[in-house]
């Protein structure tokens, strides 16, 4: 089934060059179903690229998604005001509404204390509000490290180096259907300064790890029978999206590593191997099918009460 996305959102034409079925919303007016609504805080400072990777996953099951954009306050340096204006709603128009489900992404705000971050108290009220009018939040990065912060008191640590590259990982809860299908073993992309421990999640009732690496550390936890998950890693990102970040960081002379396990024999002339997009499709599917599709009720005014 498609992936409802407004008619001129730049990820329209990308998806559909990659056979993704795509349908707009002139077209999905005319069809009598109730497709599931989602709701993407999208924190990240290239807009457009976050929106494909995200609509190119939600898109990629048998179920027919809606797709919602919403924003903060803060104002982005790397996607044009008209884009904004077209594509993104504040959260003052959606506060009313209800969502089966939503997608808050990582922010490149790793460094500061969460308190110190622009929106903080903006993203503290939507994540607040999504306990009442979200059936199930999906955190990635960033985005999972403020919410088990806000929502279980757990803060980041910062790391000695940055986590970049793409790394093993282990599904330890074999009873998750978050990761029915997997393998025992799948690749993840990381590209963070910051990290949660283990024993902190560990010391909270209610908090389950369901997979980790050895190098990476948690990588997934899941909360109140799938409310909230918590992703650390960037399952969703692109073949080059790795390359860019440390082209851009070796250019502007910053310490930067040769992403881990990414370039064949770490040799950054060579074009990167993607290893971990059948494992990221599953991971979504897997969310929207039994933590949304399986869990929202159909009359979506019924979510929360």
């Amino acid at each position: 089934m498609p992936i409802k996305i407004p008619n001129a959102l730049p990820a329209t034409e990308t998806l559909e060059s990659e056979n993704i079925f795509v349908i707009t919303e002139t077209r999905a007016i005319t069809q009598d179903i109730r497709p599931l609504k989602l709701l993407i805080l999208n924190l990240m400072p290239t807009k457009i690229t976050t929106e494909t990777q995200l609509a190119r996953l939600l898109g990629n099951t048998p179920l027919q998604v809606e797709m919602e954009l919403v924003k903060t306050s803060h104002i982005p340096k790397n996607t044009s005001e008209e884009h904004m204006l077209a594509f993104y709603k504040t959260f003052d128009e959606v506060r009313d509404m209800r969502f089966d489900g939503m997608v808050i992404t990582g922010a490149p705000v790793e460094h500061m204390p969460f308190e110190e971050v622009e929106y903080w108290k903006e993203l503290c009220e939507i994540m607040e509000w999504s306990k009442t009018h979200v059936t199930s939040t999906f955190h990635i990065c960033w985005g999972a490290q403020a919410g088990l912060y806000y929502h279980y008191g757990i803060n980041k640590v910062p790391l000695d180096k940055k986590m970049f590259g793409v790394f093993r990982h282990k599904v330890e809860y074999k009873r998750s259907i978050l990761f029915r299908g997997f393998d025992d073993e799948f690749l993840v992309p990381h590209s963070r300064h910051t990290t949660v421990l283990r024993e902190d999640i560990e010391k909270v009732p209610g908090l389950r790890i369901l997979a980790s690496s050895e190098e990476a550390g948690v990588y997934a936890v899941i909360a109140d029978h799938g409310k909230h998950i918590f992703i650390t890693g960037h399952s969703e990102y692109d073949a080059d999206t790795l390359k860019k970040e440390y082209v851009r960081d070796k250019t502007a002379g910053l310490p930067i590593e040769v992403p881990v396990n990414y370039f064949p024999n770490d040799d950054d002339t060579k074009e990167p191997m993607v290893t971990w997009r059948s494992s990221a499709n599953l991971l979504y599917s897997n969310w929207l099918n039994y933590f949304v599709y399986q869990t929202t009720p159909y009359d979506i005014e019924e979510i929360g009460k």
